[in-house]
């Protein structure tokens, strides 16, 4: 054993030894520095993050606390957040998602939500809630009283809201080298259970309809091929008995939209 270490050293000078030496130390720091980036890899597949957009009061943060197995808080349904929040839901596979819910009023802290999804983090896919016209009226930040808004203004209000994020979302989509997907959640099917066809129709690509331009305009700028369009929809409501939806249902409702999640995320 002495003989071959001799052997060595012989042969070897000792700037050769010590440039061996800086060379599996630089190695093993490199794998070192590495590392982290590795398991936020492996996190970011295992767990990626969805930003869930809409206007005021279509119900993000009800469809969040679904798809998260989380029970609201009171109060969810009349008064909307003006900051992001965030939601993670996991499965017994250690697979997942993290929901960051987008404030709806267009507020500075919205814009900055916007921004931090969109692009100072880019997410991996988007849920974009919309509700037929059937929003909650929200108050404007100051006034009392009751809110009041037609059907017809809250269905202008919703082009007025995706044109502002689906701009965002054809920015980051054109930045990625692989594609970008979206599911329009329509929510609030409660309301509308038996025209549920033609209200999907209505948010759909080549629909005709004015959302379903906008979408195909949507497409058009990011590149058909980078961006992947669903819509689907979902109640977060449903088990008592005068509801037109039953709880069963609204649960297979949002059990089929975290089907689709885990489809477009490669889970399964």
């Amino acid at each position: 054993m002495s003989r071959t270490t001799s052997t060595f050293r012989t042969i070897l000078p000792s700037s050769g030894r010590t440039a061996i030496g800086a060379t599996i130390a630089g190695g093993v720091l490199a794998g070192l520095s590495a590392a982290p980036e590795r398991v936020h890899r492996l996190f970011r597949r295992r767990f990626p993050t969805v930003a869930v957009t809409g206007m005021t009061g279509v119900g993000k943060t009800q469809l969040a606390d679904r798809l998260a197995r989380r029970t609201s808080g009171a109060g969810v349904g009349e008064v909307g957040s003006a900051v992001m929040e965030r939601r993670t839901r996991r499965s017994a596979r250690l697979q997942g998602f993290r929901f960051l819910v987008v404030p709806g009023d267009n507020a500075a802290t919205r814009l900055g939500a916007l921004d931090e999804v969109f692009h100072d983090e880019p997410v991996d896919g988007v849920i974009h809630v919309v509700a037929n016209g059937y929003a909650t009226p929200r108050r404007t930040a100051g006034t009392s009283g009751a809110a009041t808004a037609s059907r017809e203004e809250q269905l202008a209000a919703e082009l007025e809201d995706w044109a502002i994020t689906a701009h965002r979302i054809a920015s980051m989509a054109v930045r990625r080298d692989k594609p970008v997907w979206l599911v329009i959640a329509v929510t609030k099917a409660d309301l509308f259970a038996d025209d549920l066809d033609e209200v999907v129709r209505y948010y759909s690509p080549g629909s005709g309809s004015p959302f379903g331009d906008k979408v195909d305009e949507l497409r058009a700028l990011a590149g058909g091929a980078k961006l992947s369009v669903d819509v689907l929809p979902v109640s977060s409501q449903g088990g008592d008995r005068t509801a037109a939806i039953s709880g069963k249902r609204a649960s297979a409702m949002v059990d089929a939209l975290a089907d689709r999640l885990a489809q477009l995320s490669g889970h399964v």
